[in-house]
């Protein structure tokens, strides 16, 4: 009677006989995160691009993937890199893949540029140092999607004492009350103001409906002997002065 046939016990044959799977092809992205830090290391910040900076500053807030694309839909949604950084929490949480995590980081930074430029004018006098204070008002204000109305409050020496929002507003008009703003110059002992307001629209040109709430804050301060230095409208297309086109 013919022996049976063994029955081989194949798991313990070495299994070169399997075929081994083809390892998962890395993505696109793979390696950029590393070669983009090089990048800006080697040549500097300031040689990249708005989309490449705000990348490495997402690399931080999203640790893994791809964050180029997001970085250009910000830049697209919002028109700029200040733009981006300007832009409400809520508006920013509108674009996919942003979460309240992102949006409060890309907030910190812009709180920590406000700061800086904010740094450069009050520990100064603000007539001698113009272009810090104009710096400053466009940092605050230009990616404003809301008017908004601020007085700067000076002492004898023209140095900032503060830098209040007195009023919110619409897409188009914010409300001012000369009294109100005077009233609140006593209370800081200012001796003189500085008027900002924004234009959400980008164009920083005065209206009739400034002119003349311009000259009503001005006749409101005289008696009490407040000067009012200058009214600055800003707009993500510049900085008016009215002082600098004859308007006071």
């Amino acid at each position: 009677m013919a022996r049976p046939l063994a029955v081989e016990d194949v798991s313990a044959q070495p299994d070169l006989w399997r075929v081994k799977a083809a390892p998962a092809p890395k993505p696109h992205y793979a390696g950029h995160r590393d070669r983009l830090r090089e990048r800006a290391g080697a040549g500097g910040l300031a040689a990249l691009p708005d989309y490449e900076v705000l990348e490495l500053f997402l690399f931080r807030s999203i640790p893994r993937g791809d964050v180029k694309p997001l970085a250009k839909q910000l830049l697209a949604r919002f028109g700029s890199l200040g733009g981006v950084l300007g832009a409400t929490p809520a508006d920013l949480r509108r674009v996919g893949g942003v979460g309240e995590s992102v949006a409060l980081d890309l907030k910190l930074l812009h709180e920590a540029g406000l700061r800086t430029a904010r740094e450069q004018v009050a520990r100064r006098p603000v007539i001698s140092s113009w272009s810090a204070l104009l710096a400053y008002v466009k940092t605050a204000l230009a990616h404003e999607a809301r008017e908004q109305f601020r007085v700067l409050f000076l002492d004898k020496k023209n140095q900032l004492i503060a830098d209040e929002v007195m009023n919110r507003g619409t897409v188009d008009h914010a409300p001012v009350y000369p009294r109100e703003v005077v009233r609140r110059a006593l209370e800081f002992s200012a001796s003189a103001l500085i008027l900002v307001h924004n234009h959400p629209s980008g164009d920083p040109t005065p209206s009739s409906a400034d002119v003349d709430m311009t000259r009503q804050v001005v006749e409101a301060a005289r008696p009490l002997r407040i000067a009012v230095h200058d009214h600055l409208v800003v707009g993500r297309d510049g900085v008016a002065s009215f002082k600098a086109l004859g308007l006071m």
